[in-house]
C-alpha cells in the first residue's frame, strides 16, 4: 500500500486521517485519495509534522 510508513507514523502517534485533512484544509476523502500515490519527500515531511503538531495537543 502507498504510504503505508505515513499510515503507520499516524496511527502510531493516535492522530487519525480526519484531523490531518482538517489541519490541511481539505476533506477526509482529498485526504484517502492523496494517499493513494506516494507522496514525495517533501510532502512526506509535511505531513509527518502536522502528525506531530496534532499528536502535541492530545
Amino acid at each position: 500500500m502507498a504510504n503505508s510508513d505515513l499510515r503507520d507514523y499516524a496511527r502510531r502517534n493516535g492522530v487519525k486521517l480526519w484531523q490531518i485533512a482538517k489541519e490541511k484544509g481539505i476533506s477526509e476523502p482529498t485526504m484517502t485519495r492523496l494517499l493513494r500515490e506516494e507522496l514525495s519527500e517533501k510532502e512526506k515531511a509535511s505531513f509527518r509534522r502536522i502528525v506531530d503538531k496534532i499528536s502535541n495537543r492530545n
